[in-house]
C-alpha cells in the first residue's frame, strides 16, 4: 500500500462515516442530535490526526510499518465512532 492509497483511504472512510451521521439525523426521528453533532466533531478530529500523522511520519519507524500503524488506527477509532452513533441513535 503506498501514501497515495492511504490519503484516499482516510478521506474517504471519514467523509463516509461523516454522511451516515447526516443520514441518520435525517432520516431516524429518534437520533439525539447533540450526541451525533459530537461524533461528527471527533470524526473531523481524527480525519485532521490522520492526515497529519500521514504527512509527519515518525522518522524512527519504518514507513511500512508506519503507515500499517496508521490505517489500523483509522480503522479502530471509526469502528469506535461507529458504536457511538448507534448509541446515539438507540437512546434519546
Amino acid at each position: 500500500m503506498n501514501l497515495r492509497v492511504i490519503k484516499k483511504d482516510i478521506d474517504f472512510f471519514v467523509s463516509e462515516f461523516i454522511d451516515d451521521c447526516t443520514i441518520c439525523v435525517a432520516l431516524n426521528d429518534e437520533c439525539d442530535i447533540a450526541k451525533v453533532d459530537a461524533i461528527i466533531d471527533e470524526a473531523v478530529e481524527l480525519y485532521n490526526n490522520l492526515k497529519f500523522k500521514v504527512n509527519h511520519p515518525d522518522a524512527n519507524q519504518k514507513k511500512k510499518v508506519y503507515y500499517a500503524g496508521v490505517t489500523k488506527e483509522m480503522f479502530e477509532s471509526l469502528d469506535e465512532l461507529c458504536e457511538k452513533l448507534s448509541g446515539a441513535i438507540s437512546k434519546k
